[in-house]
């Protein structure tokens, strides 16, 4: 019974262990296209993403002024 314990948890780290490992990989792997992305944009890429960020907080802003206007 002790054998089938032992078994059953070194088999769960070796599980815990593949999932961070695939995470990591996940994520190098967006680390590189965004890499790459900035690489063939040629400074395109960041006044794109500037004029989003400001649409996005702008929305957000427009938002919690009517929440605050109707609770009131």
């Amino acid at each position: 019974m002790a054998i089938t314990k032992s078994r059953t948890r070194k088999r769960g780290r070796n599980r815990k262990g593949q999932a961070i490992t695939e995470y990591g990989a996940i994520i190098a792997f967006v680390a590189l296209l965004v890499a790459l992305s900035f690489g063939f944009t040629k400074g395109s890429l960041a006044p794109a993403l500037s004029a989003a960020f400001s649409c996005v907080k702008a929305n957000l802003d427009n938002m919690s002024n009517a929440a605050a206007t109707s609770s009131s």
